[in-house]
């Protein structure tokens, strides 16, 4: 039995080793525009995210606190996504034996700790008895070595007033940290670290204000960054290495057809005339040995 002809499409790039490359470029410019088309996809949504973050931080940062029961209305309430950096006022008596820092955490690239203290509200604010809002005061410098004790001044006594900046519940770190200090704010395990047990919110405060003020006060938390980052750049960058990808390996793709020659000759066809032999160039020992002959005979 007969094997079938091989189909012309495989018999004309089998025997054409330019269309095999032009072919194999033009796959591989395909391949790489996909790839740019969907990094750029990606660092698009980036800016799309980073954008709300900056809008939301403009509406709601400067925006006038409200009492914190209508923003977080019951214990165990998690801050809505809506209200991350809204103020809120709220009244209470901080537990200073129960504060914990906040490891790796530098303010302006100088090192130091952020002072989490749970502050036990008021039985009038309308929660349950002895619920805490874990409240981040401010932050404490280390020494640039990083090797020595950290003098921590104590927050206000008795009852006080507080007005933060509403914050969600970070995400639990895996990470261990000395007693007394964790590596996130995570209420839960700020609580743990306090050795606290006692109910609370999905979300935390950073102080603003504090009335009455304590004797020492702490450094302020800086007011989150509104700078959009280059993601949108880097999008249209990716875009236009699509759009080149194409044309640079499209380019390099017609000229292998060009350079490389006519396809070859179908069945049956006559041979191509071999190519005239180049004349050998006569190299100065021939033309010595010539003299030679010629006068010895």
């Amino acid at each position: 039995m007969t094997e079938a002809p091989p189909t012309s499409g495989r018999l004309v790039l089998r025997g054409n080793p330019a269309l095999r490359r032009a072919v194999g470029l033009v796959l591989l410019a395909v391949v790489v525009s996909v790839t740019c088309v969907f990094l750029g996809r990606w660092q698009w949504h980036r800016h799309v995210d980073r954008d709300a973050a900056i809008r939301l931080v403009e509406q709601n940062y400067s925006a006038g606190p409200a009492p914190l029961d209508a923003l977080l209305p019951a214990t165990g309430a998690t801050l809505d996504p809506d209200d991350v950096w809204r103020q809120a006022t709220v009244t209470g008596t901080y537990d200073e034996d129960a504060t914990v820092l906040l490891r790796n955490r530098p303010v302006d690239s100088q090192p130091g700790f952020h002072v989490l203290v749970p502050l036990v509200l008021d039985e009038g604010a309308g929660f349950d008895a002895g619920t805490v809002l874990v409240v981040d005061r401010g932050w404490v410098a280390w020494d640039a070595d990083a090797s020595s004790e950290v003098s921590v001044p104590a927050p206000p006594s008795g009852e006080v007033e507080v007005t933060v900046h509403l914050r969600p519940d970070e995400p639990a770190s895996a990470r261990s940290a000395p007693a007394g200090q964790v590596q996130a704010i995570h209420v839960d395990q700020v609580l743990v670290a306090g050795d606290v047990d006692a109910p609370s919110f999905g979300g935390y405060g950073a102080a603003v204000a504090e009335s009455p003020a304590a004797a020492t006060a702490l450094g302020g938390l800086p007011m989150p960054s509104t700078d959009p980052g280059s993601h949108l750049s880097y999008a249209f960058q990716w875009w236009t290495f699509a759009v080149g990808s194409l044309a640079a390996f499209g380019w390099m793709a017609r000229r292998e057809l060009l350079e490389g020659g006519a396809e070859p000759a179908g069945p049956g066809s006559p041979e191509p005339a071999s190519a005239p032999s180049r004349r050998r160039r006569t190299s100065d020992e021939d033309t010595e040995d010539a003299l030679i002959d010629a006068q010895l005979g």
